[in-house]
């Protein structure tokens, strides 16, 4: 994983500020703390700097209008999100099958391939259906490396 273009749009601006001067961290360098700490492979849980700025993003996203502090010298947003992981090959993403949810995709199915004939008492059901499989990273930061002119997607999660 390349996050060599965050530590360059970042590093001076957190390192210098968020762990040498006692002042407050602003917006922008809190969001540039929250970005190198996300998109460490190893998780931000296993490095204790990133402790303080990532249980203040925690905190703070229990505030009513709470909005992601973001790290405009990365380039980068807020984060993404899904719950769900891809369904497996074969199957589909849908809605449960026992409720009407709309768009509330937590389910795969697929066709099933012994459904076939009609006739009297014929009581098939065309799919077979299983719920999703549920993301333990499901945030995630599309981070754009200048260099290669690509994005990655960095995978994290809130857990403490």
């Amino acid at each position: 994983m390349k996050v060599r273009s965050i530590i360059i749009a970042c590093a001076g601006l957190v390192g210098t500020i968020a762990f040498s001067s006692p002042s407050p961290v602003h917006a922008s360098e809190w969001g540039c703390e929250v970005l190198l700490c996300a998109s460490n492979p190893a998780g931000w849980q296993t490095i204790g700097a990133c402790h303080p700025p990532m249980y203040k993003l925690i905190a703070a996203m229990k505030n009513p209008g709470f909005s992601w502090p973001t790290c405009p010298e990365a380039g980068t947003g807020s984060p993404g999100y899904q719950r769900y992981d891809d369904c497996p090959t074969g199957w589909e993403e849908t809605a449960d099958p026992g409720l009407d949810r709309g768009n509330d995709k937590s389910f795969c199915r697929r066709r099933k391939t012994n459904c076939s004939g009609r006739g009297e008492g014929y009581d098939c059901q065309p799919y077979e259906y299983q719920p999703r499989p549920v993301r333990s990273k499901p945030y995630y930061f599309d981070i754009r490396d200048t260099e290669a002119g690509a994005s990655s997607r960095h995978w994290f999660n809130l857990n403490k």
